[in-house]
């Protein structure tokens, strides 16, 4: 399965800044407000280590790592429902992520002017999601009325929908956001297909200048108080410095440049981390003399739901899965010496693949 991520934020904020940190594809950022006329898409390698590390003991032709699609939506601005910027008519762009990246402004810049007149993240966190649950609002209300009408035929199951969206309506008009509405376990059902924007889980990046990349500043403590009581993750990234790293094409110089900024590991690492977390992700490998690969699964993925990933043939075929744990394999140094060592485990339908699973599907279609 891919995994998609949307960028959101007001106008100036840095979101194509950041999106040039992520992205394997460069995108012209702007110091003026509406600048963009069209979502920028690109593509982020998950970097994990054990890809090399099991390449130094069978040497394949080539690495393929897991990766990410990342959607830069043109900025948003107060009003947008209501034709006030360029941002709205993109917000179909990215009803089909799996998960939103909000970037709001903790930096201040004189050249760089504040489309609200001053900095204030958790304002710009407000206006944002208020223009989010307008949309996701007109989108329920319309299939109010359409279950409504199925509900005088005496439909049950259109009955029971309309109570479900009511409760999301009166939520929305609390001005909160669908994924902290009081509903119950498996009501979700009667609103998946409207791929809401705020039913989406959210990691906000505050995006600062270099001085506070390690430390923070006024701006992100305000915003990690506004946010504390939400499940919603958080990251402080500098945009600006994170970007001249990902310029760099020598891995030694991008190591040094981290190094000399005080930094362990790049913005976007954390930021891929944090969807695998917030998304409940996790990575098997493939292993073969002509490429080492690595697949992302859903936490709990049985092992035909695994084999589909690769291809629906080995879903719709499956026999069994071979499977060698990664600690194993690196421990023990190759396939033979696990089947020797007694860890080389033969699977059925019902085995949940674990993360960093090694594994090999036997199939037959």
């Amino acid at each position: 399965m891919a995994l998609n991520c949307g960028i959101i934020g007001l106008t100036n904020i840095g979101k194509t800044t950041i999106f040039n940190c992520i992205s394997n594809t460069k995108a012209e950022a702007s110091s003026f407000a509406f600048s963009a006329t069209k979502s920028n898409i690109g593509k982020a390698d998950v970097r994990d280590e054990r890809l090399n590390i099991i390449d130094s003991l069978i040497h394949s032709e080539k690495i393929i790592p897991a990766s990410v699609e990342i959607i830069d939506l043109p900025g948003l601005a107060k009003g947008a429902n209501q034709g006030e910027g360029v941002g709205n008519k993109f917000l179909a762009d990215i009803q089909q992520v799996d998960a939103l990246i909000h970037v709001v402004r903790c930096f201040d810049d004189d050249n760089l002017a504040h489309i609200e007149g001053s900095v204030d993240p958790v304002r710009d966190k407000e206006i944002v999601e208020f223009e989010l649950q307008i949309r996701d609002l007109e989108l329920i209300e319309r299939k109010i009325i359409r279950m409504e009408k199925l509900s005088k035929t005496g439909d049950k199951d259109a009955k029971k929908a309309v109570e479900v969206l009511n409760i999301y309506k009166a939520h929305l008009e609390n001005m909160e956001s669908v994924r902290t509405a009081p509903v119950k376990d498996g009501d979700e059902k009667y609103i998946e297909e409207l791929c809401l924007l705020t039913a989406k889980p959210v990691i906000f990046v505050c995006n600062v200048d270099e001085a506070s990349a390690t430390t923070g500043n006024k701006y992100t403590k305000a915003f990690q108080e506004a946010i504390k009581d939400g499940k919603d993750e958080m990251l402080i990234i500098a945009g600006g410095l994170e970007a001249d790293i990902a310029d760099l094409e020598d891995e030694e110089d991008q190591i040094a440049f981290l190094e000399d900024a005080g930094l362990k590991e790049p913005g976007v690492n954390k930021l891929i981390k944090s969807a695998y977390y917030i998304l409940n992700l996790e990575v098997f490998f493939t292993v073969g003399p002509k490429e080492i690969r690595a697949w992302t699964i859903k936490k709990g993925a049985t092992a035909p739901q695994a084999a589909g990933v690769i291809h629906s043939d080995l879903e719709r075929g499956f026999i069994r899965a071979e499977v060698m744990k990664y600690n194993d394999f690196v421990a023990l140094g190759s396939e033979q010496k696990c089947k020797d060592a007694g860890k080389f485990n033969v699977e059925g339908k019902n085995y949940i693949v674990q993360d960093g699973d090694i594994l090999n599907i036997r199939f037959n279609v």
